[in-house]
């Protein structure tokens, strides 16, 4: 008596019917040793990929040195010595690199004084603006009436009138106001001049802003001052930073208003002082020229770098799960 092997039982799917039989499509053989990544594109198209972020990296190089190359230029020229400036073929490095310029620039004009009072009005000008500009930018973009869209467009038409146009009654007020030759008539005026453009960054950044958070704080309780100063205010970092920079580079580099407005001195601003460099039969003293303008842009560049990494402390911080 033989025995009998069972039998395997197959599952039929619904139809009643038997599954088709899957084939395998054949492979291409590797070598021996090498394994297919999984998920990795083929060979042209991570060739076009590396090119393509070969080419952004090539462009981005191009455009910081489009940008660096000024602050290189002024470097070199401040390390030069007279004979290398003087020369009819100029070099990009110096042969000969000397500071005697800086201390050249140092001992003809009061450059630590001058930019002592450009770093006080600058920061005045950003601390000032961002306190005017930032209740005015959440009533804006909260409360969207004729009046916040009358004063969308005064910031656009502001920006279009050119300095000419207002000196002359801005120079009669501030006579009037005895702020002429003072340092806090410069900054109410460089305050006047960043606060349309400071609104209309941060509107948008209130604007972006959920206003959900806000309803929970006032369903707790809160009040409107509450909310702008504990909810809506530590949301607005990146804006506030960026408002902030934008408002002291305008006042640290600005020139017209602090050359007709500053008369002693003792209270001339930086880009001021820059000119007492120029002879009176407009020949300038290039060596220290270009060393003092060197140090003046290292401020502002230093502040922006501060500041950069608060924007983007902030767009991470300011994150919101939902």
């Amino acid at each position: 008596m033989t025995a009998t092997r069972p039998r395997r039982s197959v599952r039929l799917p619904r139809s009643g019917r038997p599954a088709p039989r899957k084939w395998s499509t054949p492979t291409k053989q590797l070598a021996p040793g090498k394994r297919l990544a999984p998920g990795r594109p083929p060979a042209p198209r991570r060739r076009t990929r590396r090119a393509a972020r070969a080419g952004q990296y090539a462009a981005l190089l191009g455009y910081l040195l489009f940008l660096g190359f000024p602050l290189l230029w002024l470097l070199s020229t401040a390390l030069k010595s007279p004979r290398e400036l003087g020369s009819l073929h100029p070099a990009w490095i110096p042969r000969d690199p000397t500071p005697a310029n800086v201390r050249q620039a140092f001992a003809e004009q009061p450059l630590a004084h001058a930019a002592l009072n450009s770093l006080l009005v600058a920061l005045g000008t950003a601390v000032v603006a961002v306190l005017i500009a930032t209740p005015m930018a959440y009533v804006m973009a909260r409360h969207r009436t004729r009046l916040a869209r009358a004063a969308t467009g005064w910031v656009v038409v502001s920006q279009a009138f050119p300095f000419v146009l207002v000196i002359i009654p801005l120079f009669l007020v501030l006579k009037n106001l005895r702020l002429i030759d003072s340092l806090l008539g410069l900054t109410l005026v460089y305050v006047v001049w960043a606060l349309p453009f400071a609104l209309w960054m941060l509107v948008g950044h209130v604007r972006a802003v959920p206003v959900e958070l806000e309803e929970a704080a006032a369903v707790d309780g809160a009040g409107r001052l509450r909310t702008l100063v504990s909810v809506t205010a530590p949301l607005l970092g990146p804006g506030i930073a960026a408002t902030a920079l934008f408002a002291f580079v305008t006042a640290w580099n600005e020139f017209f208003f602090a050359l007709v407005l500053l008369k002693s001195p003792g209270r001339q601003t930086l880009p001021v002082v820059l000119t007492h460099f120029i002879g009176a039969e407009g020949v300038a003293d290039l060596g220290p020229l270009a060393a003092a303008a060197f140090l003046a842009t290292l401020p502002s560049v230093a502040v922006f770098g501060i500041l950069q990494r608060r924007i983007t402390g902030g767009l991470l911080a300011g994150a919101v799960k939902s």
